[in-house]
């Protein structure tokens, strides 16, 4: 197994795209890339901590390659928005990728290559790191089976994701 971490916004939404995925084994929902030592939730919403909400996923890579999970990654949340995913606005919702290795590093740099020639706008995401990672709290994990189809947010946000996965990457989804 090998693991890879990326920010794309609200870590509840890049989970659940991730869960779908073939290959992948467990997905963690945390913060990266901030100053403050085990940062809450609340702590880390206030854009202070400098941390981003970010997602840890754990994967085969005999089922799923790193720079296949990046093209996931740009093609389920809008990487060209600075600092922000939709309603979501602060530097906790910036576009990353955190790598773990200088492989990893390397690939991050063909991925946000092949993502900026598909697109019109500039591409803004950041690769960052080394960063320690800090899990979120209980609640956030698995969110959108436990408890996102019944919040609103989710509910306007999650599908049309998931749907892109879909449609993209059919290949690659989970079957049902």
């Amino acid at each position: 197994m090998q693991q890879a971490i990326v920010a794309g916004g609200c870590f509840w939404c890049t989970e659940a795209v991730y869960n779908d995925v073939l290959g992948v084994n467990n997905v963690e929902s945390g913060y990266i890339g901030g100053d403050t030592e085990n940062p809450t939730y609340k702590e880390v919403c206030s854009g202070g901590t400098g941390h981003a909400e970010a997602v840890r996923v754990t994967y085969n890579p005999e089922i799923l390659r790193y720079g296949d999970l990046l093209d996931i990654f740009f093609a389920t949340h809008d990487p060209t928005q600075l600092n922000r995913q939709g309603n979501d606005v602060g530097t906790q919702y910036r576009s990353a990728i955190f790598p773990l290795d200088d492989t990893q590093r390397a690939e991050a740099e063909k991925a946000i290559e092949r993502a900026q020639a598909i697109r019109d706008q500039t591409v803004v995401t950041t690769i960052e790191g080394p960063a320690h990672w800090y899990p979120a709290e209980d609640y956030h994990q698995e969110y959108w089976v436990n408890d996102g189809q019944r919040n609103p947010y989710c509910q306007a946000t999650i599908p049309p994701k998931l749907d892109k996965l879909r449609k993209s990457f059919a290949d690659r989804v989970r079957p049902d």
